[in-house]
Parts: structure tokens; sequence; C-alpha cells
């Protein structure tokens, strides 16, 4: 499984033949005037965790099940573009209007879609990220959602070769910052299509499975405790784990076995996790999603 709805995903389409890196003096003297990251953070420890997200086929599956319409209010607007005008509020919006995009995409959005594109490529110049980007490419996959495999495998690459650059240059918190606007804005659309739907125990297993994402994404953030800004948003989280805590996940280990499929030896495992959610615990983790999500877009 990949990235929840689209999150970090949807944001970026690699440009096999884009031009050369920018000057790398230019790039640091852009950022923010915090010196130092952190320690840093393996990168592996980042898609580690993009491996466990949903992936954006089946949160969109649900989503349709639920028979949720496409509500273009629960998007984060482009005309607040501007308001972000730090690398801590760029790099968490590319995430929020990569998720965004993502939703355009699963209804066929074209219009809004191409929108959220341009937004995108103007957050990521801004974070010198620019030239990790192709949008004719992006363009040409978002606009037709039968390319949406394509687009979810190149973009997920791509993050794959953001998160290395960032690391190579200490910036590893950005790619967790990218992480988490996906996140949160994947979170707080499917919280509300959930709270429509309190019948809907597959959606409501679906965000409470994300209590262990959460977890780890927590973990992340531990590494930047001195930096603050992503202190505040911790803090934040810490909240939203909180309501989370009050979910049970369990996990009942069954012995495998094996099947013939086809003429093919297949081990099944029969283990079983079951998810004990209700509407009310939907209900808080989404009004805490949201009021995270309006202090990182507003």
């Amino acid at each position: 499984m990949r990235l929840f709805v689209y999150g970090v995903i949807a944001l970026l389409a690699l440009s096999c033949s884009s031009g050369k890196k920018p000057d790398e003096q230019a790039f640091l003297e852009s950022l923010d005037s915090t010196k130092t990251a952190g320690p840093g953070v393996d990168e592996e420890v980042i898609n580690s965790i993009l491996d466990q997200i949903p992936s954006p086929l089946e949160i969109s599956l649900l989503l349709k099940e639920s028979g949720s319409k496409y509500n273009p209010e629960l998007l984060n607007s482009t005309n607040n573009l501007p308001k972000y005008n730090s690398n801590y509020r760029k790099a968490l919006n590319l995430g929020v209007y990569g998720t965004d995009l993502g939703y355009t995409n699963i209804y066929g959005q074209n219009q809004d879609g191409i929108k959220y594109i341009s937004s995108i490529k103007s957050l990521a110049d801004d974070l010198n990220i620019g030239q990790f980007f192709d949008v004719e490419t992006i363009g040409r996959l978002a606009t037709n959602s039968k390319n949406l495999d394509s687009l979810l495998l190149i973009t997920t690459l791509n993050f794959n070769h953001i998160n290395h650059y960032l690391q190579s240059q200490r910036r590893d918190n950005l790619s967790v910052l990218l992480l988490t606007g996906g996140w949160l804005e994947a979170m707080q659309i499917t919280c509300q299509a959930a709270a429509k739907n309190p019948s809907n125990k597959e959606l409501q297993e679906k965000i409470g499975e994300q209590k262990i994402i959460l977890e780890q994404i927590l973990l992340l953030f531990s590494f930047y405790e001195s930096d603050e800004n992503m202190a505040s948003l911790h803090a934040d989280l810490e909240q939203l784990k909180a309501a989370f805590d009050k979910i049970n996940i369990n996990y009942t280990y069954k012995e495998s076995t094996m099947e013939i499929v086809n003429g093919v030896a297949v081990i099944k495992d029969n283990s079983t996790t079951t998810i004990d959610i209700t509407p009310q615990n939907v209900e808080e983790i989404k009004n805490l999603t949201n009021s995270i999500r309006n202090k990182i877009i507003s």
C-alpha cells in the first residue's frame, strides 16, 4: 500500500529529461533562517511509512462505494497560495495540494486539477525542488483517470528522488512535512465521508488503521524538537493521537496454510485484524484533524 488518497504521491511527476539541479548555494540561501534541520532521518524510514499508507485506488473505491459526491469545498483553495510565505508552510501545503490533486483526479474534475498542478509547481519552485516536476507529464496523466496507475507509479518513485535529494541537503524535515500535509488532507476528506455515512464500517476501519501511521509520523517529528514550527505541529498531532488511542486494534494469529491456485502452490495468511472504532471516534478524529488542517492552510 502506498500514500493515503494521493497525499504526497500525487504531487510529483518525475522529469527524466529535466534540466540541471539548482545551484547548491542558492538552494541553501533560499531556506528559512534555521541553520540545522535536526539529526536527520534515514530516507528508508520515511519510505517504510509510505509503503504502509493505503493507496489512492483503495481509498477512492471506498469513497465511491459510500456514495460520496465530489465536493470542492473539502479542498484547500488555490487562492490560498500567496499565504504560504515560509518553507515550513510551503512544504506542508505542497503535501495538501498533492492530495487535493488526487481527489480531483478520482472524480474526473480536470479543470480543478489543472489549478492544483499550477499551485504545486509554484510551491515546488519556491522550495527549489521544481526540477523534479514535469508539468506536461503530470498534467497529461492527471487529466485522464485511466492513467491513475501510471501517475501513482511515477509519482511514488519521484517522492523517493525528492526525499533522497533533501536528505543530501540535510533538509529531510521538508520530506516529513510533505508526507504529513498530504496525510492530514487525506484524513480530513475521508473523515468527512465517514461522518456522513456512519453505517459504512469499511471507511471507519480505514480511519482506524491510521492509528499506526500516526504513531510513526510522531516518531519522525521527535527528531525535530528544536524546530519551533514542527514542535507546535507535533503537539497538535499528539492531541490527535489521544483520540486514536481510544481505538483498539486487535491482531489474532492463525497458522498459515498452503493452497493450490491455478496449479500453483500459495501460502494463505489466516491471521486476522479487527479494528474497534465507533462513529463517535470518527467524529472526534474528524474535528481534531480539521482543526490541525485549518492551521496549516490558513
